[in-house]
C-alpha cells in the first residue's frame, strides 16, 4: 500500500495544536470526559426510543437489541481510542477520514455528521419536550397541543415550543464556555444515573414475569416486525444512541492530556452505558406489557404501571428525564459545533464558523447556526423520521473509523500510538461488520433522505468545498516549511 501522505496527517495535526492554543485545552479530565459521553448515550436511547423499539421490533428481546448495539459500540470505541491518542484533533470521525483518506472522505463523513448531530440533538429535544408535558399534566397543567406538538405526525398540532426552547438555551450554555458546560454536565449526569440506578433496584421488585412472554414475539410477516429480525433491526434503530462517544472524541482540544484521558472517557463511556440500557431494558419490559411503550415517556408509563406506591419514583425519574435529556442536548450539540469549527478552519465550509471567541474561547458562531437550525428541526420534525435517519450515520461514521485503524496500521506503523486497539483486525473487522449489517436492516426511506442529503454535499463539495480545502492544505504546508528553514 501506498504510504498515507504526509500532508494530510501534518495538516490535522497542525490543527489540533493550533485549537488547543485557541481553545481551554484543560477543561476536561478523565471524569468529565466519561460524564460527556455518558450524557449523550444514557439519553435519548433510554428516554426515547427504548419504548419504540420494544413496543415495534423487539418486544421484551429489546435487551438483546442492547446487548448487538453495545457489542458493536464497544470493538467501535476500542478502534476510536486508538486513532484519537494518535490524532488528538476536535473533529472526530471528519478529522480520522481526512488524516487517513484524504479531503473527499473527509468531506463525505463530515458533512454526514452535521447531519447526524443535529438530528441526534434534535430527536432527544422532542422527548424532553414530552416528558416536560407529562410532568406539566401531572401538576394540573394542559400544555396546549398546538405548542406540544409539530404540524407532522399522528397528532400534529402547530410547533413543538419546548423543543425549541431547549436548543435555544443549550446552545446558550455552550456559548458562554466550555467550563461552565461541563460543571453543569457533570452536575446533570450525576443526578441522572442516581435516579435511573434506584429505577433498576426498586423497580426490580415490581416485575411482573408476565410481561416477558413471550421474550421474542414472533415474526408478524415482514422483516423487523419481531422476531429475530426484529432484535436485529431494534438494535439499528437504538444504535443512534453511541453516537455519544463519538462526541468524547470532539472534545479533544478542551482535554488534559488527550492522548489518554480521551481514549479513557471512550471506553468507560460504553461500558457503563451498555450496562445500564440492558438493566433499564429488563425492568421496564417486566412492568409494562411492550405494546404499550410505544410513546415518548416510555419510563414513566412503565413506573405507573406498578401502582401508587412508586409514585415518588415516577417524579424522580420525570425530573432525571428533563435533566438528563437536557445535557444530552448539550452534549450532542457540543460535538457539532467542534465538527462545524473544525471543518471550517480546513476550508471546507464558511471561515466564519471556524472563528473562536477571544473571550468564551468557545465557536460562537458555529453554535449560533446550530441553534437556529437545531431549534427549526426539532420543533417541526416527528420523533420517528428523526432517529431512524441518526442511525445510519452513526454506522456509517463508525465504519469509517474501523477502516482507518487497519489502513493506518499497514501504511503507518511507524506512528506513535498510545493506544492500539487488540486484535485489531478482528475487532475491527467486527466493527466494520456489525455497522454495515445494521445499516442493511434500516428502512429504505432512510436511506432515501440520506441520499437526498449526500446528493446536496457533493454539489457543496465540488462547488465550494474543494477548491478552499486545497488552498487550506496548502497554505499550511507552506507555513510548516516556513517554520522548518526558520
Amino acid at each position: 500500500m501506498p504510504p498515507v501522505p504526509s500532508a494530510n496527517l501534518d495538516a490535522v495535526v497542525a490543527q489540533a495544536r493550533r485549537d488547543r492554543e485557541r481553545m481551554d485545552s484543560r477543561a476536561m479530565g478523565t471524569f468529565s470526559l466519561t460524564a460527556l459521553g455518558i450524557a449523550s448515550v444514557v439519553g435519548g436511547g433510554i428516554f426515547a426510543t427504548t419504548g419504540v423499539a420494544s413496543a415495534e421490533y423487539a418486544g421484551p428481546a429489546v435487551v438483546i437489541s442492547f446487548v448487538l448495539a453495545g457489542l458493536a459500540a464497544a470493538v467501535t470505541a476500542l478502534c476510536y481510542a486508538e486513532l484519537a491518542s494518535m490524532i488528538p484533533a476536535a473533529g472526530s470521525t471528519y478529522s480520522y477520514a481526512y488524516a487517513v483518506f484524504g479531503v473527499f472522505l473527509a468531506w463525505f463523513i463530515g458533512w454526514d455528521l452535521l447531519l447526524e448531530y443535529l438530528f441526534a440533538a434534535s430527536t432527544v429535544a422532542v422527548s424532553w419536550s414530552g416528558y416536560l408535558g407529562a410532568l406539566a399534566a401531572k401538576a394540573g397543567i394542559d400544555l396546549p397541543n398546538a405548542l406540544m406538538n409539530p404540524p407532522f405526525g399522528d397528532d400534529p398540532g402547530v410547533v413543538n415550543l419546548p423543543a425549541v426552547l431547549i436548543v435555544l438555551l443549550t446552545c446558550g450554555l455552550l456559548a458562554v464556555g466550555m467550563r461552565e458546560s461541563t460543571t453543569a454536565n457533570n452536575a446533570m449526569v450525576v443526578l441522572k444515573m442516581v435516579v435511573l440506578f434506584l429505577f433498576v433496584a426498586v423497580g426490580a421488585f415490581f416485575v411482573v414475569g408476565a410481561n416477558w412472554e413471550p421474550f421474542v414475539p414472533p415474526n408478524e410477516g415482514r422483516f423487523g416486525e419481531y422476531g429475530v429480525s426484529g432484535i436485529i433491526r431494534g438494535a439499528g434503530v437504538v444504535f443512534f444512541a453511541y453516537v455519544g462517544f463519538d462526541a468524547v472524541s470532539t472534545a479533544a482540544a478542551e482535554a488534559r492530556d488527550p492522548r489518554r484521558t480521551v481514549p479513557a472517557g471512550l471506553l468507560g463511556t460504553v461500558l457503563v452505558s451498555t450496562a445500564l440500557y440492558v438493566a433499564i431494558g429488563i425492568v421496564m419490559t417486566g412492568l409494562v406489557p411492550y405494546e404499550e411503550l410505544n410513546v415518548p415517556d416510555p419510563l414513566a408509563v412503565a413506573i405507573n404501571e406498578a401502582g401508587p406506591s412508586l409514585d415518588w419514583l415516577e417524579a424522580l425519574v420525570d425530573v432525571a428525564a428533563i435533566v438528563g435529556l437536557a445535557a444530552t442536548v448539550l452534549v450532542t450539540f457540543y460535538g457539532q459545533t467542534r465538527i462545524f469549527m473544525r471543518m471550517a478552519s480546513d476550508g471546507m465550509l464558511p471561515s466564519a464558523l471556524g472563528r473562536v471567541s477571544d473571550e468564551t474561547r468557545t465557536p460562537v458562531p458555529a453554535t449560533l447556526v446550530c441553534a437556529i437550525v437545531g431549534a427549526i428541526v426539532a420543533g417541526l420534525t416527528p420523533i420517528e423520521a428523526l432517529s431512524n435517519l441518526v442511525s445510519i450515520g452513526t454506522l456509517l461514521s463508525f465504519t469509517i473509523v474501523c477502516a482507518g485503524v487497519v489502513v493506518l496500521r499497514h501504511r503507518r506503523p511507524d506512528l506513535e500510538r498510545p493506544f492500539r486497539v487488540p486484535a485489531v483486525h478482528l475487532a475491527a473487522g467486527a466493527g466494520i461488520l456489525a455497522s454495515v449489517g445494521l445499516i442493511l436492516t434500516l428502512p429504505v426511506s432512510t436511506w432515501v433522505r440520506l441520499g437526498v442529503w449526500l446528493a446536496i454535499g457533493l454539489v457543496i463539495y465540488f462547488a465550494y468545498a474543494r477548491p478552499r480545502s486545497v488552498a487550506t492544505m496548502r497554505a499550511i504546508a507552506a507555513a510548516q516549511e516556513g517554520d522548518g528553514a526558520a
